[in-house]
């Protein structure tokens, strides 16, 4: 017999094939009765910026804004209230935090889309709808009124609305654009190891085929604590079995990590999102020196990425791990995958394995110090290397911290196109490795 969740997600994949079948049969250009995925016509995110910033001191602090928000979205429409996990302190904080971004980047409005198109396609497995997003809007102009009193002016509604309406059809069109696509996956866990007592090496199971490239990363879900999200680096290559692994570090709050960690055992059930991630390797990659810098549970990609270089043997190329075994919050002392590594290294002569100490607090310098000995002395070699970022996503500091040491590495002659990381911090919106669960507009 199913169980509640199962039915619903059974409706909701019902429900996508029904999109899928009437975008297929309606001339071209129809979306009759949705929210219209078209971005506005010459949309001027500039003045909107402005107008919207002298708004700010009406409606903050942003946090009550959205506590607001909820309560009337809650109140007219209980139904959605099962959307959200028990306690929305974190959704509220983050939901302000996207907006941050929003007010921050609508100068950037073709970047800012492309942030929202992401989002659109990995709220499919949260279930939400566009017929949501209506129901959100009458929310959030109801709560701007009621912050705002009488000093809220149509024209500032105006540009709200303007902000809001772009990024949800850029979230519409990305939903759209992966419709073909399951919205989530079942995996069995076939293997739990704990490697730490705060850390475990998972190996799961998709139910049904799983594509991704070595690199991405994948949000998981545990039925301990349904509705809550939080990104992994997917820490193997493709292969044949299908099976794939996570290093997972619990952060003793409670969450996603620690259900994985401490609740999971092998023959459990997660559900897994669609792969996503910047650190995956082109497919015609030239011959190039790659440098691959990773601190803590950072080290799950480069895995991964080491595994699909040494398929591809053809290819003459060298690589330097930079490594910072512990990361931030990690006690020190050996690597938890040291013994794959070495017997990984002792193989391979192409592979150079530096540790680095990049949780010093002048990380940066740190890591350039590290790298000032393996760039070869050669005049523009720096300019050859193809550089990839993954510091501990259990460190609040990630971003700040891959942000730098990439400005460090551009500096020293690496392009910037030829750095690849994860922004985990795009208002922690793009599911990347920080301390997110669900992300986004309607989700926590």
């Amino acid at each position: 017999m199913n169980t509640p969740s199962e039915d619903y997600h059974a409706l909701l994949a019902r429900h996508d094939a029904m999109r899928l079948r009437r975008r297929i049969l309606a001339p071209s250009g129809s979306r009759a009765g949705e929210w219209s995925a078209e971005a506005p016509q010459a949309y001027d995110g500039t003045a909107d910026q402005l107008l919207i910033g002298d708004s700010l001191p009406l409606v903050n602090p942003l946090e009550q804004l959205i506590a607001e928000l909820y309560r009337i979205l809650f109140e007219r429409h209980p139904y959605l209230r099962s959307l959200f996990p028990e306690s929305m302190a974190f959704q509220q904080a983050h939901l302000a935090g996207i907006f941050r971004y929003l007010i921050g980047n609508l100068h950037q409005t073709g970047e800012m889309i492309g942030v929202f198109e992401q989002l659109g396609r990995d709220h499919r497995k949260l279930g939400v709808r566009p017929a949501h997003f209506e129901a959100f809007e009458a929310a959030l102009i109801e709560a701007l009124r009621v912050r705002a009193g009488a000093r809220w002016t149509h024209e500032l509604e105006q540009a709200w609305l303007r902000m809001l309406r772009l990024a949800v059809s850029a979230m519409v069109r990305g939903a759209d654009e992966a419709i073909a696509e399951p919205p989530s996956w079942d995996a069995t866990v076939t293997s739990h190891e704990l490697r730490t007592p705060d850390l475990a090496v998972l190996r799961v199971r998709p139910h049904q085929p799983y594509a991704f490239e070595a690199g991405q990363y994948a949000s998981l879900e545990s039925p301990l604590l349904e509705q809550a999200w939080r990104p992994y680096y997917l820490a193997r290559a493709p292969h044949p079995d299908g099976e794939l692994e996570f290093h997972v570090r619990a952060r003793g709050a409670g969450g996603v990590s620690d259900a994985l960690v401490h609740g999971t055992r092998e023959g459990c059930t997660v559900r897994l999102s669609a792969p996503r991630g910047a650190l995956a390797l082109p497919d015609h990659l030239p011959d190039a020196d790659l440098l691959l810098i990773a601190s803590g549970t950072g080290w799950a990609p480069m895995k991964a990425l080491l595994q699909r270089i040494d398929d591809e043997r053809a290819r003459a190329r060298r690589v330097r791990l930079l490594l910072d075994p512990a990361g931030e919050t990690a006690t020190a002392g050996e690597m938890y995958d040291a013994a794959y590594l070495e017997a990984f290294r002792r193989e391979r002569p192409w592979l150079t394995v530096i540790a680095a100490d990049t949780a010093h607090p002048r990380f940066a310098d740190a890591g350039l110090r590290a790298l000032n000995g393996i760039l070869p002395p050669q005049p523009g070699a720096a300019a050859r290397q193809h550089a990839c970022l993954a510091l501990a996503p259990e460190a609040a500091t990630t971003t700040g911290r891959a942000q730098a040491l990439a400005a460090r590495l551009a500096a020293a002659g690496v392009p910037a196109e030829q750095i690849r990381h994860d922004a985990t911090g795009v208002v922690a919106v793009t599911e990347m490795s920080a301390s997110t669960t669900r992300t986004g507009l309607l989700s926590a």
